[in-house]
Protein backbone atom coordinates (compact mmCIF):
# COMPACT_ATOMS: atom_id res chain seq x y z
CA UNK A 1 0.00 0.00 0.00
CA UNK A 2 1.42 3.68 -0.64
CA UNK A 3 2.46 5.82 2.09
CA UNK A 4 -0.61 8.09 1.83
CA UNK A 5 -3.82 6.41 1.80
CA UNK A 6 -5.90 9.15 -0.17
CA UNK A 7 -6.07 7.70 -3.68
CA UNK A 8 -7.57 10.00 -5.79
CA UNK A 9 -8.56 8.93 -9.47
CA UNK A 10 -7.23 9.86 -12.08
CA UNK A 11 -8.96 8.77 -15.44
CA UNK A 12 -11.40 6.18 -16.18
CA UNK A 13 -10.33 4.24 -19.83
CA UNK A 14 -11.05 1.37 -21.86
CA UNK A 15 -8.44 -0.79 -23.05
CA UNK A 16 -9.41 -2.89 -26.32
CA UNK A 17 -8.53 -6.56 -26.85
CA UNK A 18 -7.49 -8.37 -29.38
CA UNK A 19 -8.88 -11.52 -31.04
CA UNK A 20 -6.98 -13.99 -30.36
CA UNK A 21 -9.05 -17.05 -31.47
CA UNK A 22 -12.98 -17.64 -33.08
CA UNK A 23 -14.64 -20.38 -31.54
CA UNK A 24 -17.62 -20.30 -33.13
CA UNK A 25 -21.21 -19.55 -32.33
CA UNK A 26 -24.21 -21.30 -29.68
CA UNK A 27 -27.61 -20.95 -30.22
CA UNK A 28 -28.80 -19.82 -26.60
CA UNK A 29 -32.19 -21.99 -25.51
CA UNK A 30 -33.60 -18.67 -24.11
CA UNK A 31 -33.05 -17.08 -27.36
CA UNK A 32 -34.22 -19.23 -30.02
CA UNK A 33 -32.58 -18.76 -33.75
CA UNK A 34 -29.83 -16.14 -32.51
CA UNK A 35 -26.57 -16.96 -32.46
CA UNK A 36 -23.67 -16.08 -29.83
CA UNK A 37 -20.67 -15.42 -31.42
CA UNK A 38 -17.62 -16.89 -29.26
CA UNK A 39 -13.79 -15.88 -28.96
CA UNK A 40 -11.14 -15.87 -27.28
CA UNK A 41 -10.16 -12.56 -26.47
CA UNK A 42 -11.84 -9.25 -28.23
CA UNK A 43 -13.89 -6.31 -26.80
CA UNK A 44 -12.37 -4.52 -24.01
CA UNK A 45 -11.84 -3.54 -19.97
CA UNK A 46 -12.72 -0.82 -18.43
CA UNK A 47 -9.43 0.57 -16.07
CA UNK A 48 -9.51 3.29 -13.56
CA UNK A 49 -6.38 4.99 -12.28
CA UNK A 50 -5.14 6.96 -9.70
CA UNK A 51 -2.66 9.19 -8.46
CA UNK A 52 -0.66 6.34 -6.67
CA UNK A 53 -0.16 4.29 -9.86
CA UNK A 54 -2.72 1.65 -8.09
CA UNK A 55 -5.53 0.53 -11.05
CA UNK A 56 -8.69 -1.05 -10.99
CA UNK A 57 -10.13 -3.28 -13.51
CA UNK A 58 -13.52 -4.28 -14.40
CA UNK A 59 -15.77 -5.33 -17.17
CA UNK A 60 -16.07 -3.26 -19.87
CA UNK A 61 -18.77 -0.16 -20.29
CA UNK A 62 -20.06 1.80 -23.43
CA UNK A 63 -17.27 4.12 -24.97
CA UNK A 64 -20.33 6.91 -24.94
CA UNK A 65 -20.01 6.85 -20.83
CA UNK A 66 -16.12 7.43 -20.60
CA UNK A 67 -16.58 11.14 -20.49
CA UNK A 68 -19.04 11.59 -17.86
CA UNK A 69 -17.98 9.02 -15.88
CA UNK A 70 -14.36 10.68 -15.76
CA UNK A 71 -16.42 13.99 -15.23
CA UNK A 72 -17.48 12.61 -12.26
CA UNK A 73 -15.09 10.71 -10.75
CA UNK A 74 -11.59 12.40 -11.54
CA UNK A 75 -10.66 13.62 -8.18
CA UNK A 76 -12.21 11.65 -6.19
CA UNK A 77 -11.74 8.95 -3.49
CA UNK A 78 -12.40 5.42 -4.63
CA UNK A 79 -13.14 3.96 -1.46
CA UNK A 80 -16.25 6.70 -1.37
CA UNK A 81 -17.57 3.64 -3.42
CA UNK A 82 -21.41 4.01 -1.95
CA UNK A 83 -21.46 8.03 -3.02
CA UNK A 84 -20.09 6.44 -6.44
CA UNK A 85 -22.29 4.32 -7.15
CA UNK A 86 -25.85 6.31 -6.54
CA UNK A 87 -24.40 9.21 -8.61
CA UNK A 88 -22.62 7.12 -11.29
CA UNK A 89 -26.44 5.66 -11.53
CA UNK A 90 -27.53 9.28 -12.44
CA UNK A 91 -25.48 10.97 -14.49
CA UNK A 92 -24.67 7.76 -17.01
CA UNK A 93 -27.60 6.43 -18.50
CA UNK A 94 -27.53 2.85 -17.34
CA UNK A 95 -27.22 0.03 -20.17
CA UNK A 96 -27.34 -4.05 -19.03
CA UNK A 97 -23.77 -5.48 -19.63
CA UNK A 98 -22.35 -1.80 -20.74
CA UNK A 99 -23.51 0.06 -18.13
CA UNK A 100 -22.09 1.39 -14.95
CA UNK A 101 -21.04 -1.88 -13.56
CA UNK A 102 -17.31 -2.60 -14.95
CA UNK A 103 -16.39 0.61 -12.92
CA UNK A 104 -18.09 -0.44 -9.55
CA UNK A 105 -16.05 -3.47 -9.62
CA UNK A 106 -12.71 -1.14 -10.69
CA UNK A 107 -13.03 0.72 -7.78
CA UNK A 108 -13.53 -2.31 -5.40
CA UNK A 109 -10.76 -3.88 -6.73
CA UNK A 110 -8.78 -0.68 -5.97
CA UNK A 111 -9.75 -0.83 -2.77
CA UNK A 112 -8.90 -4.23 -2.68
CA UNK A 113 -5.37 -3.40 -4.13
CA UNK A 114 -4.92 -0.02 -1.68
CA UNK A 115 -5.45 -2.72 1.51
CA UNK A 116 -3.45 -5.70 -0.04
CA UNK A 117 -6.64 -8.06 0.71
CA UNK A 118 -8.57 -10.36 -1.86
CA UNK A 119 -12.07 -8.71 -1.98
CA UNK A 120 -13.58 -11.25 -0.35
CA UNK A 121 -11.47 -10.55 2.33
CA UNK A 122 -12.06 -7.14 2.27
CA UNK A 123 -16.24 -7.83 2.47
CA UNK A 124 -15.89 -10.06 6.16
CA UNK A 125 -13.98 -13.51 5.00
CA UNK A 126 -15.69 -16.65 4.72
CA UNK A 127 -14.28 -19.24 2.40
CA UNK A 128 -11.31 -19.38 0.06
CA UNK A 129 -13.23 -22.02 -2.41
CA UNK A 130 -16.68 -22.04 -4.22
CA UNK A 131 -18.39 -24.65 -5.79
CA UNK A 132 -19.82 -24.03 -9.58
CA UNK A 133 -22.41 -24.91 -11.32
CA UNK A 134 -21.72 -25.92 -15.34
CA UNK A 135 -24.87 -23.79 -16.63
CA UNK A 136 -25.81 -25.15 -20.02
CA UNK A 137 -26.24 -22.77 -22.66
CA UNK A 138 -28.17 -24.71 -25.19
CA UNK A 139 -31.19 -26.80 -25.70
CA UNK A 140 -30.13 -30.60 -26.85
CA UNK A 141 -31.25 -33.82 -26.69
CA UNK A 142 -31.89 -35.86 -23.52
CA UNK A 143 -29.03 -38.72 -24.83
CA UNK A 144 -26.40 -35.48 -25.56
CA UNK A 145 -26.93 -34.14 -21.90
CA UNK A 146 -26.57 -37.51 -20.58
CA UNK A 147 -23.25 -37.79 -22.12
CA UNK A 148 -22.50 -34.06 -21.14
CA UNK A 149 -23.47 -34.71 -17.54
CA UNK A 150 -21.23 -37.60 -17.16
CA UNK A 151 -18.52 -36.12 -18.78
CA UNK A 152 -18.67 -33.31 -15.71
CA UNK A 153 -18.97 -35.49 -13.19
CA UNK A 154 -15.52 -37.54 -14.32
CA UNK A 155 -14.15 -34.08 -14.58
CA UNK A 156 -15.07 -33.14 -11.08
CA UNK A 157 -17.88 -30.77 -11.65
CA UNK A 158 -20.39 -31.18 -8.54
CA UNK A 159 -23.91 -29.21 -10.26
CA UNK A 160 -25.25 -29.13 -13.60
CA UNK A 161 -28.01 -26.73 -14.87
CA UNK A 162 -30.22 -27.99 -17.58
CA UNK A 163 -32.11 -25.43 -20.15
CA UNK A 164 -36.00 -26.49 -20.11
CA UNK A 165 -37.51 -24.56 -23.13
CA UNK A 166 -38.97 -27.06 -25.57
CA UNK A 167 -42.07 -27.20 -26.66
CA UNK A 168 -43.59 -29.42 -24.66
CA UNK A 169 -43.75 -30.14 -20.54
CA UNK A 170 -42.17 -34.30 -21.88
CA UNK A 171 -39.50 -33.35 -23.55
CA UNK A 172 -38.66 -31.13 -20.89
CA UNK A 173 -39.11 -33.65 -18.40
CA UNK A 174 -37.39 -36.37 -20.21
CA UNK A 175 -34.05 -34.37 -20.48
CA UNK A 176 -34.11 -34.05 -16.87
CA UNK A 177 -34.69 -38.16 -16.21
CA UNK A 178 -31.99 -39.01 -18.58
CA UNK A 179 -29.40 -37.02 -16.78
CA UNK A 180 -30.40 -38.11 -13.46
CA UNK A 181 -30.28 -42.05 -14.76
CA UNK A 182 -26.95 -41.02 -15.98
CA UNK A 183 -25.22 -39.74 -13.28
CA UNK A 184 -27.39 -40.82 -10.09
CA UNK A 185 -26.80 -39.05 -6.89
CA UNK A 186 -22.98 -37.86 -8.46
CA UNK A 187 -23.93 -34.20 -9.00
CA UNK A 188 -26.89 -31.57 -7.96
CA UNK A 189 -29.26 -31.04 -10.89
CA UNK A 190 -30.47 -27.13 -11.01
CA UNK A 191 -33.01 -26.40 -14.12
CA UNK A 192 -33.82 -23.08 -15.98
CA UNK A 193 -36.79 -22.26 -17.56
CA UNK A 194 -35.83 -18.82 -18.89
CA UNK A 195 -39.70 -17.56 -18.57
CA UNK A 196 -38.45 -14.13 -17.06
CA UNK A 197 -36.01 -12.95 -20.17
CA UNK A 198 -38.57 -9.81 -21.11
CA UNK A 199 -39.57 -6.98 -18.75
CA UNK A 200 -42.67 -7.32 -20.71
CA UNK A 201 -45.73 -10.21 -21.57
CA UNK A 202 -43.09 -11.50 -24.77
CA UNK A 203 -40.83 -12.74 -25.53
CA UNK A 204 -39.03 -15.50 -28.16
CA UNK A 205 -39.49 -19.59 -27.76
CA UNK A 206 -42.25 -21.55 -25.62
CA UNK A 207 -43.54 -19.18 -22.78
CA UNK A 208 -45.18 -21.71 -20.27
CA UNK A 209 -48.31 -20.57 -18.33
CA UNK A 210 -48.83 -20.92 -14.55
CA UNK A 211 -50.26 -24.21 -14.91
CA UNK A 212 -47.39 -25.33 -17.15
CA UNK A 213 -44.93 -24.12 -14.47
CA UNK A 214 -46.72 -25.89 -11.97
CA UNK A 215 -46.73 -29.26 -13.84
CA UNK A 216 -43.01 -28.74 -14.27
CA UNK A 217 -42.51 -27.83 -10.59
CA UNK A 218 -43.90 -31.22 -9.71
CA UNK A 219 -42.22 -33.23 -12.41
CA UNK A 220 -38.58 -31.92 -10.91
CA UNK A 221 -39.66 -32.58 -7.17
CA UNK A 222 -40.07 -36.49 -7.92
CA UNK A 223 -36.23 -36.25 -9.60
CA UNK A 224 -34.80 -34.39 -6.71
CA UNK A 225 -33.76 -30.89 -8.81
CA UNK A 226 -32.82 -28.22 -6.70
CA UNK A 227 -34.22 -25.42 -8.12
CA UNK A 228 -36.78 -24.33 -10.68
CA UNK A 229 -35.52 -21.17 -12.22
CA UNK A 230 -37.85 -18.03 -13.90
CA UNK A 231 -40.86 -20.43 -14.20
CA UNK A 232 -43.20 -17.30 -15.81
CA UNK A 233 -42.54 -13.77 -16.34
CA UNK A 234 -40.52 -11.93 -14.37
CA UNK A 235 -42.98 -9.16 -12.83
CA UNK A 236 -45.90 -12.06 -11.90
CA UNK A 237 -44.74 -11.17 -8.24
CA UNK A 238 -48.05 -12.33 -6.91
CA UNK A 239 -48.26 -15.55 -9.52
CA UNK A 240 -44.57 -16.90 -8.66
CA UNK A 241 -45.46 -16.75 -4.59
CA UNK A 242 -48.52 -18.57 -5.20
CA UNK A 243 -46.32 -20.95 -7.32
CA UNK A 244 -43.84 -20.98 -4.82
CA UNK A 245 -46.33 -21.43 -1.63
CA UNK A 246 -47.80 -25.00 -3.69
CA UNK A 247 -44.56 -27.13 -4.56
CA UNK A 248 -41.88 -27.51 -2.37
CA UNK A 249 -38.88 -27.58 -4.88
CA UNK A 250 -37.06 -23.96 -4.55
CA UNK A 251 -37.86 -21.36 -7.02
CA UNK A 252 -35.11 -19.12 -8.16
CA UNK A 253 -35.23 -15.94 -10.03
CA UNK A 254 -33.83 -12.30 -10.20
CA UNK A 255 -31.38 -12.23 -13.04
CA UNK A 256 -33.29 -9.38 -14.78
CA UNK A 257 -34.56 -6.98 -12.45
CA UNK A 258 -33.20 -4.07 -12.66
CA UNK A 259 -34.34 -2.21 -9.22
CA UNK A 260 -33.22 -3.05 -5.75
CA UNK A 261 -36.62 -2.36 -4.50
CA UNK A 262 -37.79 -5.18 -6.74
CA UNK A 263 -35.74 -8.02 -4.68
CA UNK A 264 -37.62 -6.15 -1.35
CA UNK A 265 -40.79 -7.15 -3.12
CA UNK A 266 -39.59 -10.51 -3.48
CA UNK A 267 -38.16 -11.38 0.09
CA UNK A 268 -41.60 -9.99 1.21
CA UNK A 269 -43.86 -11.73 -0.83
CA UNK A 270 -42.03 -14.75 -0.57
CA UNK A 271 -41.66 -14.87 -4.02
CA UNK A 272 -38.10 -16.68 -4.53
CA UNK A 273 -36.52 -19.25 -2.43
CA UNK A 274 -33.26 -18.48 -3.83
CA UNK A 275 -32.04 -14.69 -5.18
CA UNK A 276 -30.38 -14.62 -8.12
CA UNK A 277 -29.33 -10.84 -8.89
CA UNK A 278 -27.18 -9.63 -11.82
CA UNK A 279 -24.63 -6.73 -11.12
CA UNK A 280 -24.20 -6.01 -14.96
CA UNK A 281 -27.55 -5.08 -14.76
CA UNK A 282 -27.57 -3.12 -10.82
CA UNK A 283 -24.74 -1.62 -11.50
CA UNK A 284 -22.30 -3.18 -10.08
CA UNK A 285 -21.41 -5.58 -6.66
CA UNK A 286 -21.92 -2.63 -4.15
CA UNK A 287 -25.70 -3.29 -4.94
CA UNK A 288 -25.23 -7.17 -4.92
CA UNK A 289 -23.63 -7.17 -1.10
CA UNK A 290 -27.04 -5.08 -0.06
CA UNK A 291 -29.47 -7.83 -1.70
CA UNK A 292 -27.34 -10.41 -0.03
CA UNK A 293 -27.73 -8.74 3.47
CA UNK A 294 -31.53 -8.50 2.74
CA UNK A 295 -31.49 -12.28 1.34
CA UNK A 296 -29.95 -13.32 4.68
CA UNK A 297 -32.38 -11.88 7.24
CA UNK A 298 -35.30 -13.33 5.20
CA UNK A 299 -33.49 -16.55 5.04
CA UNK A 300 -32.95 -16.72 1.35
CA UNK A 301 -30.69 -18.50 -0.46
CA UNK A 302 -28.38 -16.28 -3.00
CA UNK A 303 -26.78 -17.03 -5.86
CA UNK A 304 -25.73 -14.62 -8.22
CA UNK A 305 -26.52 -14.31 -12.53
CA UNK A 306 -23.42 -15.37 -14.13
CA UNK A 307 -21.74 -12.02 -14.30
CA UNK A 308 -21.31 -12.31 -17.96
CA UNK A 309 -18.80 -14.36 -18.29
CA UNK A 310 -15.08 -12.57 -17.62
CA UNK A 311 -14.33 -10.52 -14.95
CA UNK A 312 -17.64 -10.23 -13.73
CA UNK A 313 -17.67 -13.64 -12.72
CA UNK A 314 -14.60 -12.82 -10.19
CA UNK A 315 -16.29 -10.17 -8.75
CA UNK A 316 -19.42 -12.46 -7.98
CA UNK A 317 -16.96 -15.56 -7.14
CA UNK A 318 -15.43 -13.14 -3.66
CA UNK A 319 -18.80 -12.10 -2.88
CA UNK A 320 -20.39 -16.07 -2.92
CA UNK A 321 -17.10 -16.53 -0.95
CA UNK A 322 -18.26 -13.86 1.31
CA UNK A 323 -21.80 -15.27 1.71
CA UNK A 324 -22.39 -18.53 4.23
CA UNK A 325 -25.97 -18.59 2.12
CA UNK A 326 -24.30 -19.16 -1.38
CA UNK A 327 -24.67 -22.53 -1.94
CA UNK A 328 -23.10 -22.13 -5.80
CA UNK A 329 -21.28 -19.68 -8.29
CA UNK A 330 -23.11 -19.93 -11.89
CA UNK A 331 -20.49 -20.26 -14.72
CA UNK A 332 -21.52 -20.65 -17.94
CA UNK A 333 -19.45 -23.59 -19.27
CA UNK A 334 -21.37 -26.40 -22.47
CA UNK A 335 -18.16 -27.24 -24.04
CA UNK A 336 -16.68 -27.32 -26.70
CA UNK A 337 -18.19 -23.87 -27.97
CA UNK A 338 -19.31 -22.47 -24.56
CA UNK A 339 -16.25 -23.51 -22.41
CA UNK A 340 -16.13 -21.03 -19.84
CA UNK A 341 -11.98 -21.37 -20.27
CA UNK A 342 -12.84 -19.38 -23.54
CA UNK A 343 -13.99 -16.23 -22.02
CA UNK A 344 -11.46 -16.50 -19.40
CA UNK A 345 -9.11 -16.69 -21.40
CA UNK A 346 -8.78 -12.80 -20.84
CA UNK A 347 -7.30 -13.36 -17.56
CA UNK A 348 -3.43 -14.44 -17.31
CA UNK A 349 -3.86 -16.08 -14.31
CA UNK A 350 -7.72 -17.04 -13.78
CA UNK A 351 -9.37 -19.60 -11.72
CA UNK A 352 -10.18 -23.06 -12.96
CA UNK A 353 -12.39 -26.14 -12.20
CA UNK A 354 -10.25 -28.33 -9.43
CA UNK A 355 -10.79 -32.07 -9.48
CA UNK A 356 -12.80 -31.64 -6.80
CA UNK A 357 -15.48 -30.07 -8.39
CA UNK A 358 -14.99 -26.40 -6.38
CA UNK A 359 -13.30 -23.51 -7.61
CA UNK A 360 -10.61 -21.34 -5.57
CA UNK A 361 -10.88 -17.63 -4.68
CA UNK A 362 -7.58 -15.60 -6.39
CA UNK A 363 -5.72 -14.42 -3.65
CA UNK A 364 -4.08 -11.39 -5.05
CA UNK A 365 -5.23 -8.10 -3.68
CA UNK A 366 -8.61 -6.52 -5.01
CA UNK A 367 -10.20 -9.16 -7.66
CA UNK A 368 -7.00 -10.76 -7.55
CA UNK A 369 -6.61 -11.41 -11.61
CA UNK A 370 -4.99 -9.46 -14.40
CA UNK A 371 -5.04 -9.47 -17.85
CA UNK A 372 -3.51 -11.47 -20.30
CA UNK A 373 -0.75 -8.48 -21.89
CA UNK A 374 -0.52 -11.00 -25.15
CA UNK A 375 -4.23 -10.10 -25.83
CA UNK A 376 -4.23 -6.02 -25.25
CA UNK A 377 -4.07 -3.96 -28.28
CA UNK A 378 -1.07 -1.86 -28.61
Amino acid sequence: MADNPRLKITDVRLVNLRVAEEIGGIEAAWNPGVMMNITVGGGSYVEVHTDQGLVGIGPAINPQFLAAANEYLVGKDPFDVEQHTHALRYYVPELAYQGVAGIDMALWDLIGKACDQPLYKVFGGGKDRVIPYASMIRLSTPEERAEMATALVQQGWRAIKLRLHHETLEEDIRVVETVRDAIGDKMTILVDGNQAQSSGEWQPGIQWDIQRALDTALALEDLDVYWLEEPILRHHYREIADLNSNVNIRIAGGENNTLMSDFVTMVENNVYDVLQPESMVLGGITNLRKIGTLAELYGKKIVPHHGGGGIGVIAHMHLVASWPHAPFMELLHDPPIGDYRHKFAIMSNAPQIESDGYMSVPQGPGLGVEINPDLIEG
